[in-house]
């Protein structure tokens, strides 16, 4: 039988650490037999916020497991040397092992992130790519599968990838099996970008872009040019663009399109409007250009956006 261990953490998030345990332990093979073997490994006594906890087994669990599963962690302090130890020595034996949200910084701390493309919590993406410049984060996805080390993003996420792994185990009925106890989609579409926040990126306070990016939000519904965008800032279009790079990382034009593809957003929660209304209320020029657009940001159409974020009525 395929064994799994969960490596239970101090400051382990109780939803992280449930989702893998619940899920596997569900799991049945055609004939009505468990798929899995799970274990829950730790070294001793816990703490998980809301409670404590003493897993059942210690880092002997990994030793001769098929899977290891890193949840995440409310703070990510120091690993113990013998819990980097067991990681990397059950990925030289070939171990599949997958991190669940922040679980990806337990990983890269281990050093078997290094050169892999990786995910996390869009939250917290930009501290692993500060702290671990060896990864590859990408906060776009649900997951990312290397083979044989995986990880995916927050919360939700964790099963997302626990449903990829049964199906890469056990195949895509197995799978469904499990995703229907779990009130899940086999397949979510999208990615992760869909559920960021739609507030403006940050820019230095005091910036002497920050009048002219405030003028795009409030105008992005505007047919607006290069030209139009270097009058207002008061600048040549060239050096518009130089100051963009140096302080966004991005072109005016691609801010104006992403201030648009924002307004959308709030749009699809907020209102009933039909999408192609809404294309030409933000500012594009055609209901295809503004769909095409908003794939590319997003990560999902506008419609399936709307059906996850509609507001409720009433």
């Amino acid at each position: 039988m395929h064994i799994v261990a969960v490596l239970a953490l101090d400051q382990v998030v109780p939803f992280d650490l449930a989702t893998p345990i619940e899920v596997f332990s569900r799991t049945r093979l055609p004939g009505g037999a468990p798929a899995y073997e799970v274990r829950i490994c730790g070294t001793g006594d816990l703490d998980a916020g809301a409670f404590r906890l003493r897993p059942p087994w210690d880092l002997s669990g990994l030793a001769d497991a098929d899977t290891v599963i890193v949840p995440g962690r409310s703070s990510n302090p120091p690993l113990p040397g013998v819990v980097v130890s067991a990681l990397r020595a059950a990925a030289a034996r070939g171990t599949r092992i997958a991190s669940i949200c922040s679980g990806a910084f337990v990983l890269a701390e281990t050093g078997l992130l290094d050169g892999l493309r990786a995910t996390t919590h869009w939250a917290a993406a930009p501290e692993l790519a500060r702290r671990y410049p060896a990864v590859d984060v990408d906060p776009g996805v649900l997951y990312v599968d290397n083979g044989q080390i995986l990880s995916s993003a927050g919360a939700a996420a964790g099963l997302d990838l626990c449903l990829h792994l049964i199906r890469r185990d056990h195949g895509s009925a197995v799978a469904a099996d499990a995703a229907r106890l779990s009130v899940m989609p086999l397949e979510r579409e999208g990615g992760q970008a869909q559920f960021i926040a739609h507030d403006p990126p940050p820019t230095p306070r005091g910036s002497e872009l920050e009048p002219v990016l405030a003028w795009i939000e409030d105008n992005c519904a505007r047919e607006l040019t290069l030209p139009d965008l270097a009058a207002r800032a008061g600048m040549s279009t060239r050096t518009l663009n130089r100051r963009f790079r140096e302080q966004t990382g991005t072109t005016p034009l691609q801010w104006l399109l992403r201030a648009r593809v924002r307004r959308a957003q709030h749009l699809l929660e907020a209102t009933t409007e039909p999408v192609d209304r809404i294309a030409a209320e933000v500012g594009f020029g055609s209901p295809g250009a503004f769909r095409e657009r908003f794939k590319r940001v997003v990560g999902t159409s506008p419609q399936a956006y709307r059906a996850s974020f509609r507001a409720p009525v009433g």
